[in-house]
């Protein structure tokens, strides 16, 4: 395993501290927002974490290794390369095999994570099931990642692109707890609201933790959904986004985009479709998950000390 996974000198002087680490997803940087802005929202939310007592540790693939925690070269390559590969599960081993450069998405940033013994991942919005999925069956392998994969991921819920209903659903099947964050409802990643109703509400930082802490001791080795609305003066009006996305559903469709390829299109879509308004909630949204994950995983570790 040694010779695959690479720690940045910040991350490893962190494990060696015993710190509170947290995991941060690429796919973000090099497929979600537009350049400059990924590599600004990478850096701020990187600062972020620091300033809330952890230490970052974005991760990516590159030249045949699992960097845990990247440099700023490192970030600015993300984020302007155009041959950057999107990595779940399926590819982790053709890119480090091929040396190619590869953004991780949820499934294989939880995946390293792991390898990592990191257990807090900080993200914008899961992957779910899609739209129309009884017909095509394409479903997010975050969720399946989620059922078996022991890392806790703070997000805004799932990507309103989604069928947010029958995304719930799978977590329920699956067992992985979904926990909202001062929240009695999923939130749908630009607005605070869904109308779907959470088994569990949690309203502070250190119960999280003691229920990560309680579930891992018990070998309930599942992930964990920890679900923190976007702050409500950065949401979007939901009757304005949900016809946004709408629409670029329908162009999706009409076009044949299909898989891996949807999310990046659909918010590409979105963000044109909303004159940049959406990207802007989308940095706010991930800014806020930083400082509210990276509290989490201090208490996590006070927690063994």
């Amino acid at each position: 395993m040694k010779n695959y996974i690479q720690f940045s000198k910040e991350v490893e002087k962190a494990k060696q501290e015993d710190k509170a680490i947290v995991a941060l997803e690429s796919t973000i940087i090099s497929h979600g927002m537009p350049y400059p802005q990924n590599v600004e929202m990478a850096k701020k939310v990187e600062q972020i974490v620091r300033d809330n007592g952890g230490v970052p540790a974005t991760i990516a693939i590159i030249n045949g290794e699992i960097k845990i925690g990247l440099n700023d070269e490192e970030l600015e390559l993300l984020a302007s390369a155009e041959d950057v590969a999107k990595v779940s599960r399926r590819d982790i081993a053709e890119i480090l095999a091929t040396k190619k450069i590869g953004a991780t998405t949820v499934a294989s940033t939880m995946i390293c994570a792991q390898l990592a013994d990191i257990k807090f991942f900080v993200t914008g919005g899961i992957g779910g099931v899609h739209k129309g999925a009884e017909h095509t069956m394409d479903i997010s392998a975050d969720l399946d990642e989620l059922s078996k994969t022991k890392v806790a991921v703070i997000c805004a819920g799932a990507k309103s692109i989604l069928d947010l209903d029958k995304t719930l659903e799978y977590l329920e099947t699956k067992g992985v707890p979904v926990v909202g964050y001062q929240t009695d409802e999923l939130p749908a990643f630009f607005t605070r609201e869904s109308g779907l109703k959470l088994n569990t509400r949690i309203d502070d930082v250190k119960t999280i933790a003691q229920l990560a802490e309680v579930q891992w001791d018990l070998g309930l080795d599942s992930g964990i959904v920890i679900a923190n609305p976007v702050p409500e003066e950065d949401q979007l009006d939901s009757i304005f986004i949900n016809g946004i996305i709408d629409k670029a559903v329908a162009k999706a469709e009409k076009e044949g985009v299909h898989g891996k390829d949807s999310t990046p299109f659909l918010l590409g879509e979105i963000v044109k479709q909303s004159d940049g308004k959406s990207l802007e909630t989308n940095i706010k949204l991930v800014e806020h998950n930083a400082k509210i994950g990276t509290q989490i995983a201090v208490e996590y570790s006070n927690l063994s000390k």
